[in-house]
Order: C-alpha cells, then structure tokens, then sequence
C-alpha cells in the first residue's frame, strides 16, 4: 500500500503517539539558503568529500579544511531559522504539545544531521522559560560548525565569534601555517598546557565520513520506544540514519516523511507529504492553527 497523504489520519497518530522522533536532514535548512549535499547544485556536487571532510584530509592539509569550513561557518552564521526549524521547535512549547501530541509524555526528540545548528538557534525564539527544555530535546548527531575540538586536550568548545584565527578572515585558498589556525586558548594563547588551553590545533568538531555519529546509544535507546518517527528533509542513504525508520517500523511504529520529491524509501512509509517543508511542516503538524 503506497504511503498516505491524509493529512487528518496523520494529525490522529500525531494525537496518539506516545514517543515522537524527528529525524532531520540537509533540506530543513535549504530554506535557510544552506546547501544540501547530493541534490541539484549539492555540496558534493562540486566537492570531493574524501578531500575535505575526513580525518585524514585535516592530517594531509588542515588549512584547506578549514578554510572550506570557515565559509561553511560564514554562510551557517548569515542563515536565519525557516519556518520549519520554528515548528519543530514550537513542539517544545506544552501549549502546542497538548494540543497537537497530548499523548506524548515528552517533547519530540529532534535529531538533526545538519551542522549549521539552525534547530537550536530556533529555540532561541520560544520563550525563556521554555528553551532549556527544548535545547535538551535537539540532538546534533552530525556536530555542529559552530563547536571546535582540540586535537592535543580533546577540549570541546562552542563559539559564534568570528573568525576563530585572524588568518581566516580572508581565506584566499592559499596555504596557512598550522601556528595560523585556530588553536586551543586562542590567538592570545602564551604558552602552558591547561585543558582548554594549550595550544593545541582546533579542528570542526564536526562527523567527518568514517567517524562515528554522535549520540548514538542515546538514538538507539530512544528509537526502542518510538511510535511515531518523522523524516524531514533527507533522502535517507546515509548510515546510520538511513536504517532510524526501519527500527521503528520493526516495532510497530508508523513513519512520516517530509520532503520536495519521491525517494527510495517512501514505499515503506505511513505518511507522505510532498513539498517545501518550511511549508508542510507548519501545516500539516498544525502549529498555526
């Protein structure tokens, strides 16, 4: 049976679901003017992944890297919430989870893919009182270009300022010297090796390709309970997250996906609903309303 568009036979199972999880990917954020990766003009259209995105091309050339994460990070900052980062979110809100999930004994557990951490910026928009909560619920199982990690202490670090080196402030694709990247206490680091600040090379803390996802034992244990999974903007071919809807499907689970056009996977979904998500979303999930 090919996957309902039924928008009223999905509010239903929305009502009645008692552990909701949302599993996030590049086209969330396309509204956001952010790339996706392996659609029409995709990141890795016109990029080799295998060059900028793994460990051993930070080893072979840091400077690159960073450089291409840097504008990555430009771009990421300039970007503001869409319509459905801000839906997602409002999910946190009890006025709106009593409402549109009364069943669920939580917020939805959202689960982003995306580094740009646009979901959590969203959450900056909902009431003071209720963001803490929120941020709690936003996993970012892919990193996010806004976090560094140092390569000598393992120091995590979130930072919006910019740039993180003065070398950086006009990348030109020209080589930079390791001692002008970002380093771990900063520019004005002056010698010692406290946690936090000894020298060491940053680098995105960010899940390069042959890196393990953050969160995972969190998702997995998460992912046993859930009746209701929505997938929003992926096209669902990257592991480990490729395989989120049929663990849920293999224990009686419904699955909604969200996205501008058919994949592979839709078949086996519950829910289909074609389109922006910035305006699905919104509709569909009746946070309008």
């Amino acid at each position: 049976m090919p996957p309902s568009s039924d928008v009223d036979a999905f509010r239903s199972a929305l009502r009645s679901a008692k552990s909701v999880i949302i599993l996030a990917g590049a086209g969330l954020s396309a509204a956001s003017g952010i790339p996706t990766y392996r659609g029409d003009g995709g990141l890795w259209k016109s990029n080799n992944p295998s060059e900028l995105a793994s460990p051993n091309a930070f080893q072979v050339d840091p400077s690159r890297v960073w450089q291409f994460y840097h504008r990555r990070r430009e771009m990421c900052l300039r970007a503001q919430p869409n319509a459905a980062h801000k839906a997602l979110a409002a999910l946190s809100l009890p006025s709106v989870l009593s409402r549109v999930a009364p069943a669920a004994s939580s917020p939805p557990l959202l689960i982003t893919q995306n580094f740009d951490s646009l979901s959590l910026r969203a959450v900056d928009s909902l009431p003071p009182d209720n963001q803490a909560t929120a941020r709690e619920h936003v996993l970012e199982m892919h990193g996010s270009v806004f976090t560094t990690r140092c390569m000598s202490c393992q120091h995590v670090q979130r930072s919006y300022d910019t740039p993180l080196s003065s070398a950086l402030a006009n990348p030109d694709g020209h080589p930079i010297p390791v001692s002008g990247l970002p380093r771990c206490g900063g520019e004005g680091w002056a010698g010692g090796n406290r946690y936090g600040r000894c020298g060491g090379l940053l680098r995105p803390n960010v899940v390069w390709f042959g890196e393990v996802p953050e969160h995972m034992g969190e998702i997995a244990r998460r992912l046993n309970w859930c009746d209701l999974l929505l997938v929003v903007g992926t096209s669902s071919l990257v592991h480990p997250a490729a395989g989120f809807a049929r663990t849920v499907e293999s224990r009686n689970g419904k699955v909604a996906i969200f996205n501008t056009e058919r994949s592979s996977n839709d078949d086996d979904a519950d829910f289909l609903f074609l389109g922006p998500c910035e305006d699905t979303l919104p509709t569909v999930l009746a946070i309008n309303e």
